[in-house]
């Protein structure tokens, strides 16, 4: 069996992402991070920081340089922090951090996303990502 590590959405998953929360309100992302030991920019050497850096060390840069577009399309960082091994779920899977985003809607997530600003900054995730993961959140009333 292949090993599948998870860093960007496919068009497959964008699509269904869309249709299913379109029109649901606003939406928390949960990202599940793994980071790279050392930060790899391969093909991206035009946004390579001077010196070796780690895969935290680059997401930390890439939270710092997104962190104002974030806010500044009217999204906010709910909560951002280290873990490691899951209370309950798989021994084998292990995440570094967590981060949860909450914006508006669907379409301002897909907006953020495709951000001029933002994307002069992506590959920087790209770099420091081993795997992860994207789940939308859409909340519910308890009753």
């Amino acid at each position: 069996m292949a090993n599948t590590n998870y860093i960007h959405p496919t068009q497959e998953s964008g699509r269904a992402f869309y249709q299913q929360f379109h029109e649901k309100g606003e939406v928390v992302m949960l990202n599940l991070l793994r980071f790279k030991k050392k930060a790899d920019y391969t093909g991206l050497e035009n946004i390579q920081p001077e010196g070796d850096l780690t895969g935290k060390d680059a997401y930390n840069l890439y939270m710092k340089l997104v962190n104002p577009i974030i806010e500044k399309v009217g999204s906010k960082v709910l909560f951002f922090g280290e873990c490691t091994s899951f209370l309950i779920g798989p021994e084998s899977e292990k995440w570094d951090r967590m981060l949860l985003v909450q914006h508006k809607s669907a379409a301002d997530f897909i907006a953020f996303a495709q951000n001029e600003e933002y994307l002069k900054h992506a590959g920087h995730r790209t770099a420091a990502l081993e795997d992860s993961r994207l789940l939308p959140i859409i909340q519910k009333t308890v009753r």
